[in-house]
């Protein structure tokens, strides 16, 4: 495994960073798709989650139980699909609101979670060269 120069800490630290920016970004998109709920023909759009190279991940889960849940498929045993949704109103608008704010709570939590642990390592990271405290 090729040495990146960011020790153990640091692929996380940009793990988090990747998660935290993906987020921003989606954010935007997803108040776009609010912002448009009137407007014809609209159709809503959103991103795609970043991924995870495997190869590159430094951290291993390990299945000690033959009752627990796998990772290796591609959705770690659960359907994130959801059921898709084709609401159109009669000028042609695919907004669903209530979907698209539930994006957005969801997206805004899952920022808040990426950014506290982004701080933390930080602080950890203070701590472990002397600067923190």
């Amino acid at each position: 495994m090729a040495n990146d120069g960011l020790g153990v800490g640091g692929g996380l630290m940009q793990a988090l960073k990747l998660r935290m920016q993906y987020q921003q970004s989606r954010q935007k998109i997803l108040a776009e798709n609010v912002a448009n709920a009137d407007s014809p023909r609209f159709r809503p759009v959103d991103l795609k989650p970043p991924s995870v190279d495997p190869a590159r991940a430094r951290v291993a889960i390990a299945q000690t139980n033959a009752g627990h849940m796998s990772l290796t498929n591609a959705n770690g045993g659960f359907d994130g699909t959801g059921a898709p949704r084709f609401e159109t109103t009669p000028n042609g608008n695919a907004v669903n609101l209530e979907d698209e704010m539930l994006k957005v709570a969801q997206n805004q939590s899952d920022y808040q979670l990426a950014a506290s642990l982004y701080s933390k390592g930080l602080g950890l990271m203070k701590i472990a060269i002397g600067k923190g405290r």
